[in-house]
């Protein structure tokens, strides 16, 4: 991974068009091939950034700044680099990540939906888990009974942050042509429990909330032998 601390604007073209104005910024360049910009602020959320598959061309505009041109392979959308000053430059081999490592219920949780898609959705089907972005990992991609991409984001307890999480995911994806085919890709929030500040956040986002019953899905909760 390569981490450059500068002073630099950013112009985004493609499906839509952002500019941020001259500011000290960080540049990650990751061995994925991904490219983010982030600011001091705004969380851990990158202010733009452009996925793999992309190339990264480092030269010098017209008016003498060092320009970096970052061009998606699969689209015309580019992010275009000019730096004013560069603070620091430094390169890191992270090695191999293991991935995060989640409790035990929601893991299982996670397995179990991804065997059994359908309780979310009526004909849902799982594509992949564990589908890796620029920021992280979706629980599971799946499709629906329309040929529709559904990003599904699983949480034992579902709170505003699951729900921002689950956003700034979708916003990644509906940038991928391979996945927006047939229309945008929406989302799915699924957990045992839902806030109800989270349920309204993403509703408002047009994401879809899903009660999930663990012991049903474990096959311990039998309905036709309950007392009450």
């Amino acid at each position: 991974m390569r981490i450059v601390v500068a002073r630099c604007q950013v112009d985004y073209a493609g499906r839509l068009t952002a500019h941020l104005p001259l500011a000290t910024r960080v540049l990650m360049l990751k061995s994925d091939g991904s490219v983010l910009i982030h600011s001091d602020g705004g969380s851990y959320k990158p202010l733009n950034w452009m996925s793999p598959p992309c190339t990264v061309r480092e030269g010098v505009a017209e008016d003498g700044r060092a320009e970096w041109l970052v061009s998606a392979t699969k689209s015309d959308d580019t992010l275009r680099i000019l730096i004013d000053e560069v603070l620091h430059d430094t390169s890191h081999d992270l090695g191999v990540d293991p991935g995060l490592q989640k409790d035990g219920v929601e893991k299982h949780l996670q397995e179990l939906l991804a065997e059994h898609p359908a309780t979310l959705a009526d004909g849902l089907t799982l594509v992949r888990r564990e589908y890796m972005t620029a920021i992280g990992p979706v629980d599971l991609m799946c499709r629906d009974a329309e040929g529709l991409s559904v990003a599904v984001e699983i949480k034992r307890r579902g709170e505003i942050d699951g729900v921002e999480q689950l956003t700034r995911y979708l916003d990644l994806l509906n940038r991928d042509p391979a996945l927006t085919r047939k229309g945008s890709v929406r989302g799915i929030f699924a957990a045992q429990e839902i806030k109800p500040q989270a349920r309204v956040l993403a509703t408002d986002r047009g994401i879809a909330c899903a009660l999930v019953d663990y012991d049903a899905l474990r096959g311990m909760d039998d309905a036709e032998h309950r007392l009450f």
